[in-house]
Order: structure tokens, then sequence, then C-alpha cells
């Protein structure tokens, strides 16, 4: 019988690097994930060679990010089914090549449509590292610390984005809008460690043996299906919700009265300071929530979370504020955002082995098409018949609500020596 796990110095040595490639590959998703967002309306709008108040240049920066969120939709299933028939190592390294290079690429981009494809590629690999990183700490790490396991890999994306802001505020000026892209090519260096140190987990080894890889239509299976249609409307209305903010938040922050007079330096320093704002927020609220995980269980602290981010965006978009009053709410809503670390420990369990991170990657990542469509709709659509982004936004929130209620029917894991238990009580 194993021994018990207790403490750090317990781990041998494969978790340890299984868990520092997965923390990596996270870090380097924030990074490469946020670069663009620093920078989309001054980018966007040179490369199109107009003003970065022209509507178009709002409607194509929306376009290239809907495409990019499809992008980590599809990733996320695509690479999830490689690291179900390849194995979590290899699959870890295809998916940080895939974002590394398609990242850098950007910065060659002498259209908004050539940007928009780069994007795209970008985020096929943005997508798939999250459920095969997820997969390969399940497979790996003691169940009992999963929550905070959760919370330490949503960490590392949020030091990814910090990461991203110290790019952004290193290459000020408008030039330096397309050489802020190069950074993201670091995290391929990284493969080349994982490739010669990090071993395959033995559960996936062992699952090979014992019987052929499920097909990915035994997700909608009657085995299965409770639990897919059921992530699948949690991670939908979520994600709208949240990615309409993310993507958003800096345009509501270039367009404050005290920030809109300022000269486009000094609104991209104001919008990543922002950023800033919320990913600090999100650091702590990652551990907060897990420790929620840990006392009422996945289920309810799902659903609180969610309804804790509804809360937040109500009283933010529903008011207006200066710009250091909505810093301090900045950062109050990036507490709430440590909700999105619990789905990486909760929903990979729910699935079969060999059917791990196609679930978790398809359930979690299919949520970004619907947020894709959120994008543009609450950007655009939304915010020009309603007044605003922060109105737009405001009513984006609403969206946490029924995501809460669905988080309190998803089934509540149980362990036990020898079995994970899925129970709905």
């Amino acid at each position: 019988m194993p021994r018990e796990i207790t403490r750090l110095r317990d781990l041998s040595k494969q978790q340890v690097r299984a868990g520092f490639a997965a923390w990596l590959g996270w870090m380097f998703d924030g990074l490469d994930m946020h670069l663009y967002t620093l920078v989309a309306t001054p980018f966007v709008a040179s490369l199109m060679q107009l003003s970065t108040l022209d509507p178009q240049v709002d409607h194509k920066a929306s376009i290239i990010q809907a495409a990019f969120l499809v992008g980590w939709a599809l990733g996320g299933a695509f690479f999830g089914r490689v690291g179900d028939l390849l194995g979590r190592r290899k699959a870890l390294v295809l998916t940080i090549l895939t974002y590394a290079c398609c990242t850098g690429l950007s910065a060659i981009a002498q259209t908004w449509w050539q940007l928009m494809i780069f994007r795209f590629l970008a985020a096929l690999g943005i997508g798939g590292e999250w459920a095969v990183g997820a997969s390969l700490l399940v497979e790996t790490w003691p169940k009992a610390w999963r929550p905070w396991m959760a919370a330490t890999l949503q960490c590392a994306v949020n030091i990814g984005v910090l990461l991203a802001c110290f790019a952004g505020l290193f290459f000020e000026g408008d030039r330096s809008n397309r050489y802020i892209f190069l950074v993201g090519i670091l995290p391929a260096l990284i493969t080349l460690w994982i490739r010669r140190a990090v071993p395959e987990t033995e559960e996936w080894e062992r699952a090979q043996g014992d019987a052929p890889p499920p097909r990915v239509r035994e997700l909608f299976g009657p085995k299965v299906w409770g639990i897919t249609w059921r992530s699948l409307l949690i991670c939908g209305m979520a994600l709208t919700a949240h990615w309409a903010f993310m993507f958003w938040q800096q345009k509501h922050i270039r367009t404050l009265p005290e920030i809109a007079t300022l000269d486009a330096t000094a609104k991209n320093h104001a919008a990543i300071v922002a950023l800033f704002w919320i990913m600090i927020g999100s650091l702590l609220g990652n551990f907060l929530c897990g420790w929620l995980a840990k006392r009422i269980g996945y289920r309810k602290a799902i659903a609180l979370a969610l309804a804790a981010y509804f809360g937040f965006m109500f009283f933010t978009f529903g008011w207006s504020w200066g710009y250091v009053a909505t810093l301090r709410w900045w950062f109050v809503i990036g507490l709430a955002q440590g909700v999105f670390g619990l789905f990486t420990m909760c929903l990979p369990p729910l699935f079969p082995t060999l059917l791990r991170t196609t679930g978790a990657g398809f359930c979690y990542n299919f949520g970004r098409i619907i947020a894709a469509g959120g994008t543009v709709y609450f950007g655009l659509t939304a915010a020009g018949q309603v007044g605003g982004y922060g109105t737009a936004l405001y009513y984006a929130g609403f969206l946490f609500l029924p995501a809460a209620l669905f988080a309190l029917m998803l089934p509540e894991e149980k362990e036990t020596d020898n079995e994970v238990n899925l129970v709905a009580d």
C-alpha cells in the first residue's frame, strides 16, 4: 500500500517534475493569452492605418479576440484527444510549442486578418494545454491536495498575465505594440526540459493497456452525458461573461472621463495598471476559492464564487466610478475569478481516464466558442444599444447567476481508497 503523502518533501521526483511542468505551461498560457488584450486597440488601429477612435478598430479587434476564443475551444478538444491517445507529456510539449511559436508570429502581422490567423493558431495550443496540464496533475498528485493544486495552477496563469503587464510597461510606445509578441516565444524553451525530465503518468499507461481508448462520441453516451451537458452550460455562461469583462474592461478604462483625454501612451499605461489590479485580486481569489472547496466541496464553492462574480459586476457597473475607485472594484472582481481555478481539478476526474483530457478540454473550452460571440455582442451590439461598455458589462454579469445555479447540479466527488464515486446528493 503506497505511503500517505502529507508534505511537499514526501513527493517523488516524478511528481515534482510533473507539477512544475504543468505550472510553467499554465504560467506561459497567461503570458501569451493577454499580450494581445494589452495592445489590441492601438495595434489593430496601426495595422488598419486608422485612429484608435474609429469604430472599425473595435469591430476588428473583437473579431480577432473571438477567433482566439474559438481557437481555444477547438484546441482544447483537439489536443485533449491527442493527450488521451499519445499521452500527457507528448501532448503538453505540442501545445506549448504551438502557442509559443504562433504568438511570436503575431509580431510580423501586416494586416488585421493575418493577426487574427496567428491568434487563432496560438489559441489552439493554449486551449489544449489547459486540459493536458490539468489531467497530468490529477493523475500524479494526491487527491486531497486538489483544491490547493487548483489554486496554485491558476496562480500560474495570473503570474503569466502579470509578466505580460510588465512586458507591456517595458514595450510602451506605438512601435512596441508589435514587438511585445516576441516575448511569447520564450515558452518554447521549456519543452526541451519537459521532453527529457517529465515522465508519462502511470495511470494513463495502465489505462492504455487495459482497453482501447473510447471514442469521442461517448461524451454524449448515457454514462457521461449528464456530466457533459451540465459542464457545457456552466462553462459556456460563466466564460462568456468573464471574457466579455476581461477583453472590454480595458476599453472601459480608456473611456473613463479622466483617462479619455490622455495621449495613447498614457491610456495604455492606465489599462496595464488596471489589469495588474485584476491579477492581484485573482491571485488571492485562487486560494480563497481553494479554501472554500476544501471546506464545502467543489460544487458549492463554484456556485458561491460565480454568484459573487455577479454581485461584484452588478455594483461595479451599476454605478459610475472614477479611475481610482474602478481599480478597487477591479481587485474585488479579481477575487471572484479564482473560481476558474476550481474547474481545473473539478472537471477532469468526472470523466474516465482515457476520455479525461478530451472531456475536460471539450466542456471547459467549448464555452469559449459561446464567449467568442459574447465578446463581439457585448462589446459592439450591446454597447451601441445601451450606452457604453460599462452598461454592456453590467448586463453580461447576469450570466453568472444561471451558471451558479447549474453548478449546484454538478456531482460531488467522493473519494475512497480504491475508486472515485460520483454522486449527486
